[in-house]
């Protein structure tokens, strides 16, 4: 896991402001020893008790890339986090173009961890898991523009055994399980052997790929190269402080106004309807702040088959084998639909989803003119973290009979 800085906060300050890397189960292994999620919330268990949501069951046949990011939060740390915020969507976006095999399109389910904070709990290795594998961009989104950096200490090997015990990894032959961790102390800090994790991650066939901030050779030296290369994955050296560069292009307000478009075909339901509705709202705004050319690509990652919202809207929820129009209740229904029939719901489902797939194919078709024109204006050291962690899954990924389009 296909990040730069903006603005740099202190110690103890919000990096930026808090709302908030990539998604389909959500599954938390429970034991006392593990910290508690960030989005164990009121909001979360509406969640977990709603008839359509992102816990859903995937047909066997289904391809997973899981990606799950361990990222440092500790004092140093703050131009990492603020790359992770810039470029999450176009992350997204990149993985969005793969496929398994002739035609088959996966599903991605991006975890988040943060670890190193002082703030964090001292008995439980200053380990935080954020989320679990889910699909939920948005909720990922706002949870990682609510990281902020505090002094610690940083256990690397600690933070991935913990990962590979608390997360759902794929088990199917083509399921891409990716773990990237990122930080700039030494590999062997803490109470867990990073060699016997990288076991532990080959036993489940999930590939450890080490970001380190700072020199190149520094991080060769204290082992962050070997620590990547024992879990088959790739060593990276990236300077976090760089800024990300955004390449504005002729096509970006064409874009944002067809995501103005896109939002206007989310038909809400239910409880979380309110709420989640407000959040996709809030985090076009999140993206927003990292400039209009960031903007973009978020819009392009809701255009995208990866962005998904059954658990709250009735466009995706129709989709759904669990669906049932006999099971909807009037109380739950938008002001629009109330009262109306089942022909009638139906209808207007219909019309919202012919809307929706016609400003897809639009974004998409403005997005390979974009494409074409920004790589033509883009250097090749621009935005490493981004460009690092796109050539690390694309090489591990043609091992699992993985292609780009």
């Amino acid at each position: 896991m296909s990040l730069d800085l903006h603005h740099i906060h202190q110690n103890t300050q919000t990096i930026m402001k808090t709302v908030s890397i990539l998604i389909t189960s959500l599954m938390i292994a429970s034991s006392s020893f593990y910290p508690t999620p960030i989005n164990n919330t009121e909001d979360q268990k509406k969640l977990y008790e709603s008839k359509s949501n992102s816990i859903a069951v995937l047909d066997s046949k289904t391809n997973i890339i899981k990606v799950a990011l361990l990222l440092d939060t500790s004092n140093s740390m703050d131009g990492l986090i603020d790359q992770a915020k810039s470029q999450l969507w176009e992350l997204v976006n990149e993985l969005s173009y793969a496929k398994c095999g002739s035609d088959d399109k996966p599903t991605l389910q991006i975890a988040l961890y943060e670890y190193g904070n002082d703030r964090l709990n001292a008995k439980e290795g200053y380990i935080r898991q954020v989320n679990a594998f889910s699909n939920d961009l948005d909720e990922i989104s706002k949870n990682l523009f609510a990281l902020t950096t505090n002094g610690g200490n940083e256990y690397c090997g600690k933070v991935i055994q913990v990962s590979l015990d608390q997360l759902n990894w794929g088990t199917q032959k083509n399921d891409l399980n990716l773990i990237f961790i990122a930080g700039n102390e030494p590999f062997d800090q803490g109470p867990v052997r990073y060699q016997d994790a990288s076991v532990n991650a080959c036993e489940k066939d999930v590939t450890v790929n080490t970001i380190f901030c700072g020199d190149y050779n520094t991080g060769v030296h204290t082992y962050w190269k070997d620590g990547a290369e024992s879990a088959k994955g790739n060593y990276i050296a990236i300077n976090h402080d760089k800024r990300t560069v955004h390449v504005p292009s002729p096509y970006d307000q064409a874009i944002l106004e067809k995501n103005k478009a896109l939002n206007s075909t989310y038909i809400g339901y239910g409880r979380l309807a309110e709420d989640k509705m407000a959040l996709q709202l809030q985090q076009d705004s999140n993206a927003s702040e990292y400039g209009e050319a960031n903007a973009v690509k978020r819009a392009v990652s809701k255009s995208s088959h990866f962005y998904k919202n059954s658990s709250w809207d009735l466009v995706d929820a129709e989709k759904e084998e669990n669906f049932s129009y006999e099971a909807l209740d009037d109380k739950d229904l938008p002001k629009e639909l109330k009262g109306k029939s089942t022909s009638e719901i139906k209808m207007y489902i219909a019309t919202k989803r012919k809307e929706r797939e016609a400003i897809q194919k639009e974004i998409a078709q403005l997005n390979s003119q974009r494409i074409a024109y920004v790589a033509s204006q883009t250097k090749k050291d621009d935005n490493q973290l981004r460009n690092a962690m796109i050539e690390a899954i694309k090489t591990q990924a043609k091992r699992k009979n993985y292609t780009w389009e």
